[in-house]
C-alpha cells in the first residue's frame, strides 16, 4: 500500500472524515485530499500529528515496501529563466540539466496514472479513445519526469513550472518500464540528457 492508501485506510479505521482530520490538523479539507489522492506528502510535523491521531506509527504510514524513500527535496524553480536550445528543446529539460550539473545521466520519463478497476471500467464504457482519467492527472500535476542517476543513487525528479521536486529511489531501476506508486513510467528512449564520456 502507498502512503496515500495507508492515509485514506486509516483514517477510516479511526472514524474520520476528511473533514475531520483536516480540522484536527489545522489543515484544509483540500490539503488531506491532496494527501491521499497521492499528489503530496504532509510535513513532517503533521505527519507526526497524523500518526498521533490515527494511532499508528509514521513508519507504517511511510513504509510501503516500495520504491520511494522519504528523502525527497522541493527546489522552487522559475521555468521562464530556464532557455531552450538545439540540443535542448524544453526549458524542463535545462531545469533539470542545471540542477543535477553533475549526474551520469538523466533520462526523461513518460508518466501515466495506473487506474483501478473501476476507473479501467469507466475508461472501457464511455471513453474507450480519450482517456479522461490520464487526462486529467496530467492537467492537475502538469511536470515533466526525468529519471536521475548520480553516483550511486537513482531520483525520480519532477520539474513543474514552480518546483524541482527530487525522491530518492530505494532500489534501482534498470527496467524500461515501472510503477511506482499510483503512476506507470516509461523510459523515452533513446533521448538522454546528459552525454556520456
Amino acid at each position: 500500500m502507498t502512503f496515500a492508501e495507508k492515509l485514506q485506510d486509516s483514517r477510516k479505521r479511526a472514524g474520520l472524515s476528511q473533514e475531520q482530520l483536516a480540522e484536527k490538523l489545522s489543515v484544509s479539507r483540500s490539503a488531506v485530499a491532496k494527501w491521499e489522492n497521492d499528489n503530496g506528502m504532509p510535513d513532517i510535523d503533521n505527519l507526526k500529528a497524523i500518526a498521533q491521531l490515527l494511532d499508528v506509527s509514521i513508519d507504517y504510514l511511510l513504509d510501503d515496501g516500495g520504491t520511494l524513500a522519504f528523502d525527497v527535496m522541493r527546489e522552487p524553480v522559475d521555468i521562464n529563466a530556464f532557455e531552450k536550445s538545439k540540443k535542448r528543446k524544453s526549458r524542463y529539460d535545462t531545469a533539470v540539466l542545471s540542477k543535477f550539473s553533475d549526474a551520469d545521466s538523466i533520462i526523461p520519463l513518460w508518466r501515466q496514472k495506473k487506474l483501478n478497476k473501476w476507473e479501467h471500467a469507466f475508461e472501457w464504457i464511455l471513453s474507450p479513445v480519450f482517456g479522461v482519467f490520464d487526462f486529467m492527472d496530467k492537467v492537475e500535476d502538469g511536470g515533466y519526469y526525468y529519471l536521475v542517476e548520480q553516483k550511486d543513487h537513482q531520483y525520480l525528479v519532477n520539474v513543474s513550472r514552480e518546483f524541482v521536486t527530487s525522491s530518492k529511489l530505494t532500489r534501482r531501476i534498470n527496467e524500461k518500464k515501472f510503477t511506482i506508486g499510483k503512476h506507470k513510467f516509461k523510459r523515452l528512449d533513446p533521448q538522454e540528457l546528459v552525454e556520456k564520456a
